[in-house]
């Protein structure tokens, strides 16, 4: 249990950012599915991944910015969802 008034403001903002933070990285997940399952099926729906692959790197950028995700792990990240665009 925190001791001082600072302690127990930053175990507040703790549990309130880490609620900000798994929701954000919950989406991530769910949209590196999406791109993966896009880019994995037999069709030739290239626009449909591209646009998984976008809507993935914008996010991305938007956890980075937030600080998130390193930016390396971004970087790699969209590295991956850009081959998966240029298989297709």
């Amino acid at each position: 249990m925190a001791n001082t008034k600072s302690a127990i403001k930053n175990a507040r903002k703790t549990v309130r950012l880490t609620a900000r933070n798994k929701i954000t990285k919950t989406r991530l997940k769910t949209l590196r599915k999406k791109l993966m399952t896009t880019s994995a099926s037999e069709g030739d729906d290239a626009a449909a991944t591209q646009a998984a692959a976008s809507a993935y790197a914008s996010a991305m950028d938007r956890a980075v910015k937030s600080g998130i995700v390193h930016k390396n792990a971004a970087n790699r990240a969209k590295a991956s969802g850009a081959k998966k665009v240029a298989a297709k």
